[in-house]
């Protein structure tokens, strides 16, 4: 670690192999770039509430250093789902107060909180020193269920989170209705949202902290050469297909799309995947020859199903904050076909490398068109793959990121933490994107 490199810590409540979702893995990537970069970086997550959602407990130290350096402490309590309960309904710190406190205080320049929801809700933002950011990988500032779908069956526009989390069978948080999130805020220097949308969301219900937009990104150590001519859309060993990667649940919206599937399709549907709304996708998809369940599949054969797709669907109903499956897309070079909601109006509008579609003759349009026409295909996967390199590359979201770190430093008078981050040539200054706050 030289002179001028940082000390991070990264609080969440999941961690690889303890995650369900993106967020995790994004934590993940962070700390490793970090890491590749000569950073110190700590990871805190919470097992307690992994095995509580989930049952499983994975073989892991309780502390570890992994391949690229990233330190990472496991909490466990003998209360269990206890503790994670607890957490849950007071909104704080419990079963791991003590020990949160002790690993956070006066060790880091910067402290990064991620999903703490179950790790330590909004009371945690006040444990440790330094720099401390947020980044939201769901909507749980504002939402008790995370992803504003009310009722189990709609987009939310308006709150009825009482009657809402009652028909999700969880327990109500008594603790939101008292401004605590709002009183907690002023802990956090700044809020981190991966796109507008998600932005614009949490300031239509009522989040008033300033937030700023920094981009998604992909880690560099396991991306392609980038190149100007993309993989071919597809290739004689197999039909053309369309592919859609990520969990199976109502709300990713798949049921909206299989009917599209019969005989006169153009092309096939290859779902990657797995989850609770898999049999009734099944179940619809019967007698429908040209659509595969194809399971969970690891990155490396991931890598491929991206690389020969016409393109990759992203229909989801609710909203999104980032999906990653559209950076993995642009990287080899194929376009989206996606809802016109959340983030992909802002992306496909900012790249051109996919089609937005809003009802059942929309989305038949554009499975038409890049089905028939795979020139159109590929030259809205160039423009993908080129957006890809420009906008969501390691490089240019670390720039941003500590862009962010200098700011707020800054803004705090920490004369010290800005000597070392005005270093020449290793801490490049972008232009960020702020939301007004």
């Amino acid at each position: 670690m030289t002179e001028s490199a940082l000390r991070f810590a990264m609080v969440t409540t999941f961690y690889p192999p303890y995650n369900f979702g993106g967020d995790g893995v994004y934590v993940q990537r962070l700390a490793r770039a970090l890491a590749r970069r000569g950073h110190t970086v700590e990871v805190i997550h919470d097992v307690d509430a992994y095995r509580t959602l989930s049952g499983n407990d994975p073989a892991a130290p309780e502390r570890e250093e992994d391949s690229d350096g990233v330190v990472i402490h496991r909490l466990r309590s003998r209360f269990g789902s206890l503790a994670t309960l607890a957490v849950q309904q007071l909104g704080r710190p419990v079963a791991h107060a003590a020990k949160l406190r002790e690993l956070l205080t006066d060790r880091f320049d910067v402290i990064h909180f991620h999903n703490v929801s179950l790790v330590g809700g909004p009371g945690i933002w006040s444990y440790g020193s330094g720099i401390k950011l947020h980044t939201a990988h769901e909507h749980w500032l504002v939402c008790e269920t995370h992803v504003l779908w009310r009722d189990n069956k709609e987009i939310c526009d308006e709150r009825r989170c009482l009657t809402c989390i009652l028909r999700y069978r969880r327990p109500p948080q008594p603790w939101r209705a008292t401004g605590f999130i709002q009183r907690e805020a002023r802990h956090v220097d700044a809020f981190l949202m991966l796109s507008q949308s998600v932005a614009d969301n949490h300031r239509r219900f009522g989040f008033e902290a300033p937030m700023t937009v920094v981009p998604s990104f992909l880690p560099a150590d396991d991306s392609p050469e980038l190149t100007t001519e993309p993989p071919a859309p597809s290739t004689g060993e197999h039909p053309p297909y369309f592919l859609f990667v990520g969990r199976l649940e109502v709300i990713k919206g798949l049921q909206d799309v299989i009917p599209h599937f019969g005989p006169d399709s153009p092309a096939e549907l290859w779902i990657a995947g797995s989850g609770d709304h898999e049999p009734e996708l099944r179940r619809l998809a019967e007698g429908r020859d040209k659509v595969r369940f194809l399971g969970r599949q690891p990155m490396e054969k991931l890598r491929g199903l991206y690389r020969n797709a016409r393109a990759v669907i992203t229909p989801s109903v609710c909203y999104e904050v980032f999906p990653m499956v559209v950076l993995e897309a642009f990287r080899e070079g194929t376009p989206i076909i996606a809802r016109d909601l959340g983030p992909y109006p802002e992306i496909v509008a900012r790249t051109g490398a996919g089609h937005l579609f809003h009802d059942h003759d929309s989305l038949r349009e554009a499975l038409r068109e890049l089905g028939d026409h795979p020139d159109v295909a590929a030259s809205m996967g160039r423009r993908g793959l080129q957006a890809f390199e420009e906008q969501w590359s390691e490089d240019v979201a670390l720039k941003t990121y500590f862009d962010v770190i200098r700011r707020a430093a800054e803004r705090k008078g920490m004369a010290g933490l800005q000597a070392r981050l005005l270093e020449p040539g290793r801490f490049p200054e972008p232009v960020i994107d702020a939301v007004p706050g």
